[in-house]
């Protein structure tokens, strides 16, 4: 009973032994094994490890890509107008171990920001040398890749692999956007005037052209008109020629009754003459002027 009773807590050390010394690498992760603070073991494929129980740790890291977002940050292009740019990276720790001794037991937190500083060091220095019309056109992926280039040297020291850098947004500060939109509005109320100046220059000529054509057109029309009307009236005249040359009679009678029309109307028409004038001849008889005689 006594070798019992030995035995059993013996055995549950052994397995806590046993079990602290064992240790499971995710393939989602690397793993360092530490003994005292240094490294004596690192772990990069899945599957099972040892360590030894007590004396080493094992400190896990994310294998991952891991993205990062800066805080935005304010440039001033080679045109000297200010920009706030907001920009992220994607990245992974590619080597481990130069990763520990970089950034110590900081790990990810410590990484990150050291990153940030890298980022906004190059973004500035490359973003610098460009108009702010380079970075606002389709130029930018190339400035992205500058940025990338340069960040993946500095980014080796801390065991870092940069993958890609990119410029999510770029806007004017908040200070100058007031500014910058009058100065738009000023620029596009300017060209709405310039082109209803050209409308309007436009709709005169149209006016004129269609003024002139009706003119024409009216004195045409009138010409033709004037003609017809001359055919007309000469057509008038000589059928009028013909009929009354073969009845003179009838012709004074047609033209006396025609007077009478015109001047006999009623009205306040006042007629002032000798009753014995020619022009009543045909109201005394119907014999006109051989009964006058």
């Amino acid at each position: 009973m006594r070798k019992t009773a030995f035995l059993i807590p013996a055995v549950v050390v052994a397995l806590v032994v046993a079990a602290s010394s064992v240790f499971i690498v995710d393939e989602r992760e690397k793993v360092l094994v530490l003994q005292f603070g240094q490294i004596v073991k690192v772990k990069e494929e899945p599957g099972l490890g040892f360590k030894i129980p007590l004396i080493q740790e094992v400190v896990r890291y994310d294998d991952r890509i891991l993205s990062r977002d800066l805080d935005p940050i304010e440039v001033t292009p080679a045109d000297d107008r200010r920009l706030v740019v907001d920009a992220f990276a994607r990245y992974r720790i590619a080597d481990v171990e130069q990763f520990r001794r970089a950034v110590g037991a900081g790990g990810l937190a410590a990484a990150a920001q050291r990153l940030d500083s890298i980022l906004r060091a190059g973004t500035r220095e490359v973003l610098g040398s460009v108009s702010s019309n380079d970075i606002l056109s389709t130029d930018r992926a190339a400035l992205m890749l500058r940025i990338r280039n340069g960040a993946i040297t500095q980014a080796q020291a801390l065991g870092l692999q940069v993958l890609d850098v990119r410029l999510k947004r770029t806007d004017l500060p908040e200070s100058n956007l007031n500014a910058t939109y009058e100065r738009m509005k000023a620029e596009r109320e300017r060209e709405a005037a310039d082109e209803i100046a050209r409308g309007r220059e436009a709709a005169q000529r149209i006016e004129a052209g269609a003024d002139r054509t009706v003119i024409e057109l009216v004195s045409d029309a009138e010409r033709e008109a004037q003609i017809i009307r001359g055919e007309a009236d000469a057509l008038r005249n000589e059928i009028f020629a013909s009929a009354f040359g073969a009845d003179p009679e009838f012709f004074e009678f047609y033209r006396s009754m025609a007077a009478y029309e015109r001047s006999l109307q009623s009205g306040n028409t006042m007629m002032v003459m000798s009753p014995e004038s020619e022009f009543f001849n045909y109201l005394k008889s119907d014999q006109g002027a051989r009964a006058a005689q």
